[in-house]
């Protein structure tokens, strides 16, 4: 069944956008997968959305863990993918651990931070049966040494070095790559380079499709939405007033 999912995902490549979100629960999971989306990402991206971190590095494979079985006791119809977190693709034997871990735990694919730099990673995952979504441009496990969270591929030694990570992906066996936060040129040509799909966040039209942190696009998200949420539900002020609809009620069950 996994192996027909990520065939049906590099099969869309040309063909059909790929649209895909992040799911952190049971619930999340049952919602997004109800509507068709060939591709679900429990995101490390939780950390600050559910968890309240900073950042994502500090989400342990722990949580990862604890937030993808829930996900997957919703048996979704869509390929079921996990991050790999901060630190536990740091050697090719740390990633196979890692990753058997997340496929214990209900993964049906893991995504990895990086290119050239993890390509021993990614070929010890790939030699273990485990399906593998490559994550190129600003990598959130790195926007902390970074200094926050940067576009890339502006200069043309960054334009290089992505199209050269991208091909190099691609031929180690990843069956997709996203894209995020990549100069939307960059993104297009990367796209029309590699023959497997690139999945953009930020990265412009020209990628093969695109993946949103779920409670962006809900509005659900606390505090920042990023701009490249082209619209927002705003669903967290519905919710809001319903709960002080609802606290009314109780405080004042007669009326005023």
């Amino acid at each position: 069944m996994t192996d027909d999912k990520v065939k049906r995902i590099r099969a869309m490549k040309g063909r059909e956008r790929i649209a895909a979100l992040t799911v952190y629960d049971f619930a999340m999971a049952t919602m997004v997968d109800g509507a068709g989306l060939p591709l679900l990402l429990v995101g490390d991206s939780l950390g600050m959305v559910v968890l309240g971190y900073p950042d994502t590095t500090q989400v342990t494979l722990a949580d990862m863990e604890h937030h993808l079985r829930a996900a997957a006791r919703a048996r979704p119809q869509g390929l079921l993918a996990a991050d790999l977190p901060f630190g536990t693709c740091a050697t090719p034997a740390t990633a196979v651990e890692s990753a058997r871990r997340l496929m214990a735990a209900g993964a049906e694919a893991v995504k990895a931070e990086g290119g050239r730099s993890i390509l021993p990673q990614i070929r010890a995952i790939l030699s273990e049966g485990i399906p593998v979504l490559g994550h190129l441009g600003m990598l959130p496990q790195n926007a902390v040494l970074e200094g926050g969270y940067h576009v890339k591929g502006k200069t043309e030694a960054e334009r290089q070095g992505l199209i050269a990570d991208a091909l190099a992906v691609a031929e180690a066996g990843a069956f997709a790559i996203v894209l995020e936060l990549v100069a939307a040129p960059v993104a297009a040509e990367i796209t029309g380079r590699i023959s497997i799909p690139t999945i953009g966040i930020g990265s412009g039209p020209g990628c093969d499709g695109e993946i949103l942190v779920t409670t962006d696009l809900l509005g659900t998200s606390p505090g920042f939405i990023p701009k490249h949420v082209k619209k927002s539900w705003r669903f967290a002020e519905q919710m809001r007033a319903a709960v002080v609809e609802w606290k009314e009620s109780v405080v004042h069950p007669n009326g005023r």
